[in-house]
């Protein structure tokens, strides 16, 4: 059996291989990459919701290659950080970074990400053609997530393009070089937030890494972090949605003549298609059983909740997308201790973004054949390379 990952034609329908492993076992064995690697793939819901919270499985990295020799050269930035720790130092990190994105901090950005919206859609002319990834759902998180952490205007753009290049999957060469210009880009952001004080949330992170609840090489980890989490998703996020409301019909003018509802109807965009495809990088610490197949130890462990959120013993019918459902059960954001903390920020920028679209072009539909769109061929993110329509 070759890695089911690695076809294709699982970047451009992920759904149609989640559902074939899904329905033999919830969680099996599968290769992945090339030399003989295996690893344990959770495609069930009641299955990926336990993993997440399952102490057994840790996000150790560190732990789990050390001794051994790796060709990888990730920047230690990118390589351990928050998402690849376990408690006490995930837990003492994340006390910090999660005051950051709760609903208050992210009410009073809201005025802001409205400000960057309307100049994004500023330029759009009815009876036109435009990408709404290059001209909205890229540019819009990668503004507001900068502008956070003191990234000058001019920078902005390389700094996107290296974020990218981390999820180039397939091209290891590529993604290590990533990794050491976004490490250093940031390693050089904050000495200076620690020079120079500006008030901004860089400073937020060096105080606590003054009083001593971060070490410096933290306060690097997480800003380069949020970097590349606080845009990445939120892009997949936004651009998946108008496709979805784009191919419901329905769907799309309830929307468009009850705009309030956008809020609410979130949940069912991000389980529908999520943003999200295979969550980050876990292995078992000891033995263990889950979704009756037996897990060795020290076995790396793919959570998906890309497939989860399509399982129909979780959810009826699950590949129709339906505004009324109940779907704040979805796993796009993850489950437990480390559950995304830019959700908030994420929502509301989708929201914003969503809501502005429908109700100035509300008659928006693709410009090209939706099998003529092209996904980015990842299996961790699920996104388009670009999104074109017709205002």
């Amino acid at each position: 059996m070759t890695d089911p990952l690695r076809d294709p034609l699982f970047f451009g329908d992920p759904y149609s291989t989640y559902d074939r492993l899904r329905s033999a076992s919830p969680v099996q064995k599968i290769p992945t990459g090339s030399g003989g690697h295996y690893s344990y793939l959770v495609t069930g819901h009641a299955e990926a919701r336990q993993a997440f919270t399952d102490p057994r499985l840790s996000k150790d990295t560190a732990r789990f290659f050390a001794g051994q020799r790796s060709r990888r050269d990730l920047h230690p930035a990118l390589s351990r950080n928050l998402l690849a720790s376990d408690p006490p130092e995930h837990t003492r990190q994340r006390s910090v970074a999660g005051r950051l994105f709760t609903a208050g901090p992210v009410s009073k950005l809201r005025p802001y990400i409205s400000e960057v919206v309307e100049g994004l859609l500023a330029g759009w002319e009815s009876g036109t053609r435009v990408d709404l990834v290059q001209g909205l759902a890229g540019p819009l998180p990668v503004t507001v997530i900068c502008e956070l952490l003191g990234v000058p205007e001019a920078d902005r753009q390389q700094v996107s393009q290296w974020s990218n290049d981390l999820f180039a999957a397939g091209e290891p060469e590529r993604i290590d070089a990533a990794s050491h210009a976004i490490g250093a880009y940031m390693g050089e952001l904050v000495r200076k937030a620690y020079e120079e004080p500006t008030g901004g949330l860089l400073n937020t992170l060096a105080e606590h890494g003054e009083d001593g609840r971060l070490h410096e090489e933290e306060v690097v980890s997480l800003a380069a972090l949020l970097l590349v989490a606080g845009h990445e998703t939120t892009t997949n996020l936004i651009a998946n949605s108008v496709l979805a409301l784009i191919q419901h019909p329905s769907s799309l003018a309830r929307l468009k003549q009850e705009p309030d509802l956008i809020a609410g109807s979130l949940d069912e965009l991000l389980r529908f298609d999520s943003p999200v495809g295979i969550a980050t990088f876990r292995f078992s610490t000891q033995e263990l059983q889950l979704g009756g197949t037996l897990i060795p130890a020290g076995s790396p462990v793919l959570i998906a909740p890309g497939a989860a959120n399509r399982d129909p013993a979780a959810f009826v019918e699950p590949q129709q997308l339906d505004l009324g459902r109940r779907a704040s059960g979805h796993l796009a954001f993850g489950h437990g201790i480390h559950r995304c903390l830019g959700a908030p920020l994420a929502r509301a920028e989708a929201e914003i973004a969503l809501r502005a679209v429908l109700t100035r072009f509300p008659d928006i539909r693709l410009a090209v054949p939706s099998e003529d769109l092209e996904w980015r061929r990842t299996r961790l993110m699920r996104g388009l390379k670009s999104l074109p329509v017709l205002l």
